[in-house]
This record gives structure tokens, C-alpha cells and sequence, in this order.
């Protein structure tokens, strides 16, 4: 007699169970967990983590400081001016199939919050050439509540990328938006690897799930198949794991959260990075225990459609061998 698999009734648990099978139970059902233990509280599950995206008051509050200091409208025009960020990675071992290989790195573009913004962003990218994009997180506007809005942001987005996508989950996101997500084209990482492939010749990309705030990253799952002396890029939304990422062996870490800052003092000095990491870390190139990493300030805005002293960006990263490669 064959066994019957009995089919979900509901919503709710059809996407449990896809989930499930799509991550593994305990995972899936650990991430729904603390989403709905969490959804629209102010101080995090630990009652030590501040969100200051998650108070209602806070982007009138921001929009009248800078409206009292007549900084505002400059910092409404400065938010929609991405500039495009050409960065190199100097890997000695690289096959030398993946000379000049480019990866796009797209972060913290919170699609559902300025439409502009998001037309900006794809305006930035269309004439780019590049060999793979990846995304580390943050899609949404807010921390809680409904997908849909950032779902369409992100179908639209993916038309405008050309070739393979793949991506991470940042700590706006729910891990209600990965059937969809992936339905679209983007590959989802969620404490996984995949190898890319040029001939004989492989890459190896690992993802983890969000570090920040749902605290669901596990680098072990994600590394343990990267073969020894394989060369191998993590992504993750926030820099706070460079300390294990650069101790578990990867070559290249790349990551978003931070925004820069957002709204940073004269020099690019931030104000806050809402991030347990060494301020070095925050933007930008850096290098810590032989692992390279870079931190973009993101595409998007957080709180408040506003940067100061802290341009948006979308970043373009070239693998080379080195000098002459």
C-alpha cells in the first residue's frame, strides 16, 4: 500500500511546510518562532538590543531635527544619488578561470519604503556588466508586518538583474518572503553553499541566515563542504561574525546592516552603525585575520528617507590574481 502525504490545509501550514522542506524542519520552524515572538517589539528578544526602526515616532523625530538645522532637503537629494563603487580583491590562488571575475553587491535596499529610491537602483545597475549579483539582506521597510509591498519591489528588481542572483536574509526580513523570493529567480542561502563553476574550475559561496537579530546564522552548515584551500566568499547582512567567518577559513566576506551609518558626521564619521563590530568595520574595505571583507553602506534608507556624509551605493567587486593576474 502506497502512503498517502497528507497536503497542508492552510495558509499558514502550507508555508510551514514548505519551509520545511525547503530548510529542514528545526530551522524553519526556530525562524517563524522567533518572528512571531518579536514581531513589532522595540528592544530585542534578549531585552538588550535597541531598535530604533521599530519606534513610530522615530522618523518624525529625525525629520525635525534636520528640518531645525536646514539640513532636510539636502539630505532627501542625497539619498537618491548612488554612486557606483568599483572595489578589487587581490586573491593570489584564484583559478585562473576567475580573472577578473565581477560580482554586483546589492544591500539594504528596503524596496517597499521610497519607490524612487528603488527606480534609482535599478537606473544604477541596468548598464553594469558583471558575472554574478548578490544581495545581503534587509528588503523590507520595516521589521514586522506584511511582504507583500517588499515582494513587488523585489520581482521588479529581478527583472532589472541580469544572469544569476543570489542572497541572504537581513533582520527586516521574514522568512515568509523565501517561497516567493526564490520563485523569482533569487537563490537563497540560508546556512548553505553552492560552487561556481568556470570549466573545471570552482568558486565556493556560502550565505548565512540573519546574525543581527534572529541570531539563525550557522557558519558550520554553510562551510562545512568547502573543500581545503578552496577558494570561498560568505555573505552575510551583517559584518558582526568576522571574527568566526575569518577563524572558519573564508577568503571573502561581504556585507551590508550598517548603512554607514546613514547619517554621519563631516568625514563620514557615523553617528551609530547599530552593529557589535569594530568600527573599521563599517564601511568599506577591510582585512582582519588574512580574510578581506568589505561593508557597503547599502542602496537603500532606514527609519527615514535621508543620508548625510554617507553616499548610497551599489558595489562592484573584481576578483584578480593579482597585479599583473
Amino acid at each position: 500500500m502506497t502512503a498517502r502525504v497528507r497536503v497542508p490545509e492552510d495558509q499558514e501550514e502550507l508555508l510551514y511546510y514548505r519551509l520545511s522542506l525547503r530548510l529542514g524542519p528545526v530551522h524553519a520552524r526556530q525562524r517563524l518562532g522567533i518572528e512571531r515572538e518579536t514581531e513589532a517589539r522595540v528592544f530585542g528578544r534578549h531585552k538588550r538590543s535597541f531598535h530604533l526602526e521599530n519606534l513610530t515616532n522615530a522618523p518624525g523625530l529625525i525629520r525635525f531635527c534636520l528640518r531645525a538645522v536646514g539640513l532636510l532637503g539636502r539630505a532627501q537629494a542625497n539619498s537618491l544619488r548612488l554612486n557606483t563603487v568599483n572595489n578589487t580583491f587581490v586573491l593570489p590562488d584564484l583559478p585562473v578561470a576567475f580573472e577578473g571575475f565581477r560580482i554586483l553587491h546589492l544591500t539594504d535596499l528596503h524596496v517597499d519604503m521610497d519607490e524612487q529610491n528603488l527606480q534609482a537602483v535599478i537606473r544604477a545597475i541596468s548598464p553594469l556588466d558583471y558575472d554574478l549579483c548578490v544581495l545581503t539582506g534587509d528588503y523590507r521597510q520595516r521589521t514586522w508586518g506584511p511582504i507583500d509591498n517588499a515582494l513587488d519591489g523585489m520581482a521588479r528588481l529581478r527583472d532589472a538583474i541580469h544572469g544569476d542572483a543570489c542572497a541572504v536574509l537581513g533582520n527586516h526580513d521574514s522568512v515568509r518572503m523565501v517561497p516567493a523570493l526564490e520563485d523569482m529567480g533569487y537563490r537563497l542561502l540560508m546556512n548553505e553553499m553552492i560552487p561556481l563553476e568556470r570549466g573545471e574550475s570552482r568558486l565556493y559561496l556560502a550565505g548565512v541566515d540573519d546574525a543581527h537579530y534572529y541570531k539563525v546564522h550557522n557558519l558550520h552548515r554553510a562551510g562545512d563542504d568547502i573543500p581545503t584551500g578552496g577558494i570561498s566568499l560568505l555573505l552575510s547582512h551583517t559584518p558582526e561574525i568576522w571574527r568566526e567567518a575569518a577563524h572558519a577559513g573564508y577568503d571573502l566576506f561581504l556585507c551590508g546592516h550598517t548603512h554607514g551609518g546613514q547619517i554621519c558626521l563631516p568625514g563620514g564619521i557615523p553617528l551609530t552603525l547599530d552593529s557589535d563590530c569594530p568600527r573599521k568595520l563599517g564601511r568599506g574595505l577591510w582585512q582582519v585575520n588574512g580574510m578581506q571583507g568589505y561593508t557597503s553602506p547599502g542602496a537603500g534608507t532606514s527609519v527615514l528617507n535621508v543620508r548625510l556624509n554617507c553616499p548610497p551605493e551599489v558595489t562592484v567587486h573584481t576578483l584578480t590574481r593579482g597585479p599583473a593576474g
